[in-house]
């Protein structure tokens, strides 16, 4: 059965940094690419960026020339590095794996992590 377990969560404040981990099962980090959602109080919840399995990223607008996916094979663990945090990146940020499409377009799996609260505070 997959799993995903995210971590690094936390309180920091505006322009800090912080990184996100995310741990996958062999079985299901191998074959996928993996995603990093967002949902902030109130709102849907939103991709903010995306890493297939051989590299290729994207980015929601919103965290281009801020965030920067990664991932290390070896570990079965991809990476969210924050920097420059806003007050308006607060949410729950979960991790998924999904498929990239031939567009470049990333389409969330059935697994996701538990999720772990960033709180950026003005």
């Amino acid at each position: 059965q997959g799993q995903l377990v995210e971590s690094g969560g936390g309180l920091v404040q505006a322009t800090g940094s912080l990184r996100l981990s995310c741990t996958a099962s062999g079985s299901i980090f191998n074959i996928n690419a993996m995603g990093w959602y967002r949902q902030a109080p109130g709102k849907q919840r939103e991709l903010v960026a995306a890493i297939s399995s051989g590299g290729s990223t994207n980015y929601v607008d919103s965290v281009k020339g801020r965030f920067t996916i990664s991932r290390d094979n070896a570990k079965n663990t991809v990476y969210l590095q924050m920097n420059s945090l806003k007050p308006e990146d607060t949410a729950v940020y979960y991790c998924n794996a999904g498929l990239f499409g031939d567009s470049g377009s990333y389409y969330p799996g059935d697994y996701w992590g538990q999720g772990t609260q960033v709180t950026v505070s003005s």
